[in-house]
């Protein structure tokens, strides 16, 4: 073969490597964020929506198998107004973020607090609901304050929430005992496996109402936040419908109709204003 021609071949295929290995990174690029516009949901006729199933009054699953809570309430909802069946899809605290990536759920209503570094992972859509920290313990030896805290002590904590975050970040020197569900860490303060439990405020203070013998010393820690929708990270055109859907439910005070029918028993009338959010503006 002739110089000329075999530099030439050499080239052919050195392009076609490079062609190959950037279809390959695309691809990986692609699988990552995975989804179904808005058009191909109504299509298929199905939404696929992540919850928790064990997170009671939000998101579990009753005894007769059936999803309840306040974030099911408002996903039959969405399915209803978007004219689609609706498939529930169970979920962890860690899962959350994969499940929108890999395509498994087009919108995650899972209690997800809204934070900027989950916001460069998933795009979240208006908000509904105010929350923040609250630590809930043993009345024979509650905790009121994380400033004396005991070195042999830990913190009862679910992995990938806010509550682990914050922990970490603001006190690194608290042995923390994860968790992968929120039935797992309540098995744990329940047979007094950690000192005590973070979690959501409203989790906790839900716990306490219903098991004599715990109370919430923290009902407050750290800065309030908002839980949100939340879709796939370019998932503009559901995004956008979700955003105007939760506009218009607010006109019909849909949330706090939706807090009525699902929290009033955990909570009591009284904390409607304080953790519910209208048509998506924060009070």
């Amino acid at each position: 073969m002739k110089k000329g021609k075999l530099i030439g071949l050499v080239g052919i295929l050195a392009a076609g490597a490079l062609a190959l290995s950037a279809c390959g990174s695309s691809s990986k690029s692609a699988a990552k964020n995975k989804f179904r516009t808005l058009d191909e949901i109504k299509s298929a006729g199905t939404i696929n929506i992540g919850v928790f199933s064990d997170k009671h009054p939000f998101g579990y699953v009753d005894e007769n198998g059936e999803y309840q809570g306040y974030d099911i309430y408002f996903g039959n909802r969405l399915a209803e107004d978007l004219g689609v069946k609706i498939n529930y899809v169970s979920t962890e605290a860690a899962n959350r973020v994969e499940y929108l990536e890999t395509g498994k759920v087009d919108i995650i209503l899972a209690n997800f607090t809204v934070t900027p570094e989950r916001a460069e992972a998933v795009d979240f859509a208006l908000p509904y609901m105010n929350v923040g920290l609250g630590v809930i313990s043993s009345d024979k030896d509650p905790v009121t304050s994380l400033d004396n805290w005991k070195a042999e002590d830990e913190m009862i904590v679910i992995s990938g929430t806010t509550a682990e975050t914050y922990m970490t970040k603001n006190y690194p020197d608290i042995k923390l005992q994860k968790y992968d569900t929120y039935a797992n860490a309540k098995n744990a303060l329940l047979n007094g496996s950690g000192k005590a439990w973070v979690n959501d405020n409203t989790e906790v203070i839900a716990f306490a109402k219903s098991n004599p013998g715990y109370t919430v010393g923290i009902d407050n820690l750290g800065a309030k936040d908002t839980i949100a929708p939340a879709v796939t990270k370019g998932n503009t055109t559901l995004l956008e419908w979700i955003n105007t859907e939760i506009e218009n439910l607010g006109k019909e005070n849909f949330f706090h109709k939706d807090y009525e029918e699902t929290l009033t028993d955990t909570y009591g009338s009284e904390y409607a204003d304080t953790l519910v959010i209208e048509g998506g503006k924060v009070q």
